[in-house]
């Protein structure tokens, strides 16, 4: 696998936590393919900038606008990037 960046990453874990219903954390991990101390690391991150949501009920995580932000503004510089 290539390097990823520390954007590459938080994009990734949000792209997996942005279904209707939200993901386990189990489901993040092998979606984006980390470890679990590497996606403790970052949940935690994103939980306290308000990227994600995590209900302590049923343990799912779940992106929030801003996390919906996030990843429009990533996929246009993706293309941006992408297409020189």
């Amino acid at each position: 696998m290539k390097y990823r960046s520390r954007t590459d990453l938080i994009a990734a874990i949000l792209s997996s936590a942005a279904g209707e219903k939200g993901a386990l954390l189990t489901r993040i991990m092998y979606t984006s393919f980390l470890s679990y101390p590497q996606i403790k690391q970052f949940l935690q991150f994103l939980l306290e900038h308000g990227l994600i949501e995590h209900n302590e009920l049923n343990k799912v995580y779940k992106i929030t606008a801003k996390g919906f932000q996030y990843l429009e503004l990533y996929k246009q510089i993706d293309e941006l990037v992408k297409k020189q």
